[in-house]
């Protein structure tokens, strides 16, 4: 695809130095220009998309009062469901135009070191959650293999971030964008936002709506293949990397009027670190060139802070 690099991990995790340097490198210039790249070669397959799909439409299917036994005010939005409109860019009244399901971490055994509130069982959907660890494990793994590739090209230990990101505060979010049945004015199905956490994996880019803001100011379409998965750079690596790396603001826009009666999903993978994870700025991505930009601060800290711009979280 032209406008988004696309990369291989498999050549990441070969035996040959030559192509893993190769990756590293591009990833690293990738996320340094516009911080978007498509990727094959992921551990996602086939049978975890599609069983993941066919369980969100049947939950987005569901009558709204059904729904809505599913969102409760007492997980913040951490899990569970969240209704039409409820959800803006930071600095945006208009609600985006979207509902969505959030998958947190599946702990085979609750280790006491972290305390994640459980997943919600959906009673009318027996194989929901199965189908949402499958992907979310997956999507994880890959999270990893990406984020060694990054600490290489930061010249940082390979597996700098993975005390962090391994059995993180990670979310897997569903979203529906429903039928569009009146003229929105100002909301869109996403307004121009930049992710909070440190890398984003996309699933569901297969068609126009994404958007990227380039270098130049432009909006471009970000549409991956079939068989790669869209990667970006979250607010919390780029104000680690002290804007090395770049976060980048994108949107989903709202689809041509002879198509606002069709459905979009995607499901989107926001790898968080645990909360103590300090984001305080790399030395090595300090120089007289490029000063620190940033407070040091913990991933929780920033974490809530950033749920009280969207309207997630109120401020206490």
């Amino acid at each position: 695809m032209p406008n988004i690099p696309s990369l291989d991990l498999s050549n990441f995790l070969s035996n040959n130095d030559t192509l893993k340097k190769d990756f590293v490198k591009r990833i690293g210039k990738a996320y340094q220009e516009i911080g978007f790249i498509a990727l094959k070669g992921h551990f996602l397959t086939k049978d975890n998309i599609d069983n993941l799909y066919l369980q969100i439409k049947k939950f987005f299917d569901l009558t709204q009062e059904t729904k809505d036994k599913y969102e409760f005010d007492g997980y913040k939005g951490q899990r569970g469901y969240t209704s039409f409109g409820k959800e803006h860019a930071k600095g945006k009244k208009e609600g985006d135009l979207k509902e969505f399901w959030h998958f947190g971490q599946f702990l085979d055994n609750q280790n006491k070191n972290y305390s994640y509130p459980d997943n919600i069982i959906v009673d009318e959907l027996p194989e929901f959650n199965k189908a949402g660890k499958e992907t979310f494990k997956a999507l994880e793994k890959t999270a990893v293999y990406v984020l060694r590739a990054i600490s290489i090209f930061l010249d940082l230990e390979e597996d700098h971030f993975d005390k962090f990101v391994i059995n993180g505060n990670s979310i897997l979010r569903p979203i529906h964008y429903p039928p569009i049945n009146k003229e929105p004015k100002k909301a869109v199905r996403a307004a121009a936002h930049g992710d909070i956490n440190l890398i984003t994996l996309l699933m569901g880019a297969h068609g126009k709506g994404l958007q990227v803001k380039n270098n130049k100011g432009e909006w471009i379409d970000a549409i991956a293949a079939d068989d790669e998965i869209v990667i970006n750079v979250g607010d919390m690596l780029s104000r680690y990397t002290n804007d090395k790396l770049k976060s980048t603001i994108h949107r989903v826009i709202n689809p041509p009027r002879e198509l606002w009666g069709k459905s979009r999903y995607s499901i989107p993978f926001f790898l968080h670190p645990i909360g103590s994870m300090k984001l305080n700025v790399l030395e090595n991505c300090i120089d007289e060139s490029n000063p620190k930009k940033f407070d040091d601060i913990t991933a929780h800290d920033f974490l809530i802070n950033r749920l009280i711009d969207i309207g997630v979280m109120k401020k206490e």
